[in-house]
């Protein structure tokens, strides 16, 4: 890489501010996890419910939130929401971009929160509901007291795998107007195309700074908390 070439790539980090956008990513990622999170474990609850319509119900969410694309549901919530119905979180429009896609991403990701918790609910042993029952305790109590607790110590390996896809999946803002990194990325490439290489890599190189310890830290947790059987 000649000095020219460097001088020019650098040039770009003075233009453009590349870790501001990387924390827009990060705030819509905490945000929408926080959504995703609560939703998916209403969602999961109605999933093991004894009530036949509230298990359809669960089920009808996610089959449809799981099979439609992420970029058709951000774009809802912009053009949808704002756009037609009106809807504003904000006065200012990129607060309200960004907290729409924020609730785009997490209604999206509550669907596969909620199965990741289903998969926890299958490392519960049967004894324990059963046990739950044999002292007074109706369904509901059951779950939040005795299943959902041991659920999510099973669950944490494949919600981390969720909230890495949700970090990833966080660009996908970019088609709802939200200045992240991957529509900083785009710019910077049509301003400076002959340093496409290089401004591809950087970001390339930030979300993988953000996904590893993620990944790291949910791998260590999901042999902490195991239970052993």
């Amino acid at each position: 890489m000649d000095e020219g070439y460097l001088a020019q790539f650098l040039s770009l980090f003075e233009q453009f501010d590349v870790l501001a956008a990387f924390w827009v990513n990060i705030q819509l990622t905490a945000y929408a996890a926080v959504l995703a999170l609560v939703l998916g474990t209403v969602l999961a609850v109605m999933r093991i419910s004894p009530v036949p319509s509230l298990r359809w119900a669960g089920a009808t969410y996610v089959t449809l939130l799981r099979n439609t694309p992420l970029t058709i549901i951000i774009v809802f919530c912009v053009l949808g929401l704002w756009g037609q119905l009106g809807i504003t979180l904000s006065a200012d429009f990129q607060t309200n971009f960004f907290r729409l896609a924020a609730i785009g991403l997490g209604v999206y990701h509550a669907a596969f929160v909620c199965e990741a918790l289903r998969s926890g609910v299958n490392t519960v042993p049967v004894g324990q509901a059963e046990a739950a029952r044999a002292i007074g305790l109706g369904f509901w109590p059951a779950a939040r007291l005795v299943i959902l607790p041991q659920a999510f110590r099973g669950a944490v390996a494949p919600l981390g795998n969720v909230l890495i896809a949700l970090i990833k999946n966080s660009t996908v803002a970019a088609a709802g107007s939200v200045a992240e990194a991957s529509g900083l990325m785009r710019t910077m490439i049509e301003f400076r195309p002959d340093v496409i290489l290089a401004v591809f890599f950087v970001f390339a190189l930030g979300f993988v700074v953000l996904v590893v310890p993620v990944g790291l830290l949910t791998t260590s947790l999901s042999r902490r908390l195991a239970v052993a059987r």
